[in-house]
């Protein structure tokens, strides 16, 4: 079964006529600032519009479930992408965020219908954490989980018709 609108030339992912909705913690934002540059300018290279793209910030990983299911019953948006980034320490505070965060933001997706997609890192370090959020052109996080998005918005609308 061809997908109508979600497959671009080259194996990318099309974002023309798409709206997206970013959720972005601000905790550890030295790491959640370049996932969201990295998600913004991997849209805008799929051709997703600036105006079509609808931000939230959320004061950390734990809050994001909220907002990525907030937006999604918001019928503002075909999918969207949760970014955040949580680093391991000394107490278990690590393992309860990581795992709330990636359980709600799969029942966002799951309760509302609209994909959802987790671009949450969980690293045991800074450096490891600033590693997956490239700002020099390499690897991220953040436009992986952007166009997972938009690929899911578009295997969705096909399984849909």
């Amino acid at each position: 079964m061809a997908m109508k609108s979600g497959a671009a030339p080259g194996g990318g992912v099309s974002g023309e006529g798409r709206r997206i909705g970013l959720a972005v913690a601000r905790w550890n934002s030295d790491v959640t600032d370049r996932l969201r540059a990295a998600a913004r300018a991997a849209l805008a290279e799929a051709g997703v519009a600036d105006s079509d793209i609808r931000e939230v910030s959320v004061p950390g990983a734990f809050e994001l479930p909220m907002a990525a299911a907030e937006l999604a019953a918001s019928g503002s948006v075909d999918c969207v992408a949760a970014l955040g980034c949580v680093i391991r320490g000394e107490t278990p505070h690590f393992e309860f965020v990581a795992e709330s965060a990636a359980l709600g933001i799969l029942q966002a997706g799951l309760e509302t219908g609209v994909p959802v997609t987790f671009g949450v890192l969980t690293c045991d370090t800074e450096a490891q954490a600033l590693a997956r959020a490239n700002s020099d052109g390499g690897p991220n996080k953040g436009a992986d989980a952007a166009l997972a998005a938009l690929e899911m918005a578009a295997l969705v609308e096909d399984l849909r018709s």
